[in-house]
């Protein structure tokens, strides 16, 4: 019976985003406009449950290349509305654009010169007729069985909110090096961080000419406690990599392998990737090719350092 309910809940919630997703209309392309010509912050604003959905569109704004704070209304009103500039946009919700904390800001924004997008079910709503630019919601039914506890009118705000949030992300050409600088201590940050951030390099990696022996590549490769050796060219490119797996290869056609030289049995031409690579495309590459250690390259093709996936994994 409970999932049976759950169920008309959802349905109530998905009927309310189609709702929203036919109502929109050029109104939503004139707040982009509006936003990013301000050359100010996007402050977003709302009391109670919309006021919920505001910090989270707010945050995600600021996650994605458009500054924005929360500013909460009745705060406002004793003081908070300072931090309002001019040139900001105000992005106000409020399903019936009439609580008291809201319209009682009005002015006050007014008076500062700021910009109002007020997002509201209510298009004869005070918050409404004195906003900038519109975007209705219309007449939402809550899937609460009083009809009164926020929830479809809620899910609806959110989902115009991101949708505004991703719109001016992919406006503003958005990348993941972007993403990545605002998600420093983020798994997914980290992902979208280079792989020099991640590599190891100088003392910690294996890098030999070819001329060396197979037995001090290995003593080369246990000093750095590396799981392989980069053999590198008179350029410093590298000619190819020298792992366990060469070492069991070279094994089973040649018993003397360790005083023979190194070049006779490493993977020649192997995969490389730039130091400017993201650290997650990286990772997925190396489980696609079901390869543990990459050398890591410069431009101009010198060996900059080692990329394993033991240490990826511990790091992002």
């Amino acid at each position: 019976m409970s999932l049976d309910y759950a169920r008309e809940v959802l349905d109530a919630e998905i009927t309310a985003l189609k709702i929203v997703r036919e109502r929109l209309d050029d109104k939503f392309e004139h707040a982009l406009d509006l936003i990013l010509d301000s050359g100010g912050r996007v402050v977003a604003c709302g009391m109670g449950k919309a006021g919920l959905i505001a910090k989270k569109i707010s945050a995600t704004m600021a996650s994605t290349g458009t500054q924005s704070f929360f500013l909460h209304p009745a705060e406002a009103l004793h003081g908070d509305l300072g931090m309002v500039d001019k040139n900001d946009v105000c992005l106000l919700f409020s399903n019936s654009g009439e609580s008291d904390e809201m319209t009682k800001l009005l002015p006050g924004i007014r008076k500062i010169g700021a910009q109002i997008i007020a997002v509201t079910g209510n298009e004869r709503s005070t918050l409404a007729i004195h906003s900038d630019i519109l975007i209705l919601l219309g007449k939402i039914e809550e899937a609460c069985p009083l009809g009164l506890a926020p929830t479809a009118t809620t899910t609806a705000m959110l989902a115009v909110g991101d949708a505004l949030a991703l719109c001016l992300m992919k406006r503003r050409n958005f990348k993941i090096e972007d993403y990545a600088k605002f998600h420093p201590a983020g798994a997914l940050g980290r992902k979208s961080c280079p792989i020099s951030d991640f590599m190891r390099k100088g003392e910690h990696i294996a890098v030999v000419d070819g001329t060396l022996s197979v037995g001090d590549t290995l003593l080369a490769i246990t000093n750095a406690r590396s799981g392989a050796a980069i053999v590198r060219n008179s350029d410093n490119s590298v000619s190819g990599i020298f792992c366990d797996g060469d070492l069991r290869r070279g094994l089973e056609k040649d018993k003397d392998i360790l005083s023979k030289p190194v070049a006779q049995f490493m993977t020649a031409g192997c995969m490389t990737v730039k130091g400017s690579t993201i650290a997650g495309e990286v990772m997925e590459l190396m489980r696609e090719k079901r390869i543990a250690e990459i050398p890591v390259i410069d431009d101009e093709g010198g060996i900059i350092g080692m990329a394993d996936m033991k240490g990826l994994l511990a790091s992002i």
